[in-house]
């Protein structure tokens, strides 16, 4: 087990800069243009990366639902066609990672189905994220695991027993565990941000804060907790069409969070007590008797 992993060239954990993630996932209902004004989102604000989500839809949708009839921006349509419509394909794949790279920003995705890691391993991608829906999905896992490569994982939906079979699946010398609670939006009752530390005493590894919840201050206060990747949704319009869209950080907003982070990063400091510079002036003038 290690305090850090590296995602790229970049060291996360332990000592080094809360890496930020703007979680994509399917908030680009299906159109790449949408998909680069979020990565623009991201670069412009200072994230360091953004995150998809990839399934094949015959493998993760249960057939009793391949043909429920949806309304979608598109018409009305079955649920298998709507999900094959809002999945990008290796063509499209690819622009995005050039677009990335272009910008500055490290991009990886959650891949749902073992077909979905074989199609990323086609990106030599930096790492994988794990969705909270696949904690259990052992043959999946393990899959991942085959890979080498560093893994992010979250642990909403998931009782202790379940994360601890996963974390157990995984290499523990290139994980992260992220806290989350999968509900969209989630109330700031149901945070329970404390769950942060409790993840890190339990298992001694890098822990992070995947996020749902509307608004940035408790976001912030996970970095306060010791979170060392935060994750939240982005979205150009709070008010598109899309399931994920209200629990997402419009433009303005991922500027603000990232700001307010680096500010509360400079701020906690090292935790040992010295006089700083800026004090002697005012040491000098307040003080009736001189230091001990």
């Amino acid at each position: 087990m290690t305090s850090t992993i590296t995602i790229g060239s970049t060291k996360v954990g332990s000592g080094h800069p809360i890496y930020m993630v703007g979680e994509i996932g399917i908030n680009h209902n299906g159109d790449l243009q949408i998909a680069k004004q979020l990565i623009d989102v991201a670069a412009n604000a200072g994230l360091n990366a953004v995150k998809f989500q990839k399934r094949t839809p015959e493998l993760c949708v249960p057939k009793d639902q391949w043909d429920i009839k949806r309304d979608t921006p598109w018409g009305v349509m079955t649920y298998i066609d709507y999900r094959h419509k809002v999945e990008f394909n290796e063509v499209e794949y690819q622009e995005i990672s050039n677009y990335c790279e272009s910008k500055g920003v490290d991009w990886f995705a959650s891949p749902w189905d073992e077909e979905a890691v074989d199609f990323l391993e086609g990106f030599n991608t930096l790492c994988y994220k794990i969705a909270s829906a696949s904690v259990t999905d052992i043959p999946l896992l393990e899959k991942i695991q085959a890979t080498g490569r560093p893994v992010i994982m979250s642990s909403g939906m998931s009782t202790m027993n379940e994360i601890r079979s996963a974390v157990n699946t995984l290499n523990q010398d290139n994980l992260l565990v992220c806290h989350s609670t999968s509900s969209y939006p989630c109330e700031p009752s149901e945070l329970n941000l404390r769950m942060i530390q409790t993840l890190g005493k339990e298992f001694r590894l890098p822990i992070g804060y995947s996020g749902h919840e509307v608004g940035l201050s408790t976001t912030i206060a996970a970095a306060v907790m010791g979170a060392c990747l935060i994750e939240r949704h982005i979205t150009v319009d709070r008010a598109m069409w899309g399931s994920d869209q209200s629990a997402s950080v419009e433009p303005q907003g991922v500027e603000r969070l990232v700001r307010d982070i680096r500010v509360i990063e400079s701020a906690l400091g090292d935790g040992v007590k010295k006089v700083y510079d800026s004090e002697l002036g005012v040491m000098e003038k307040l003080r009736r008797f001189p230091s001990i």
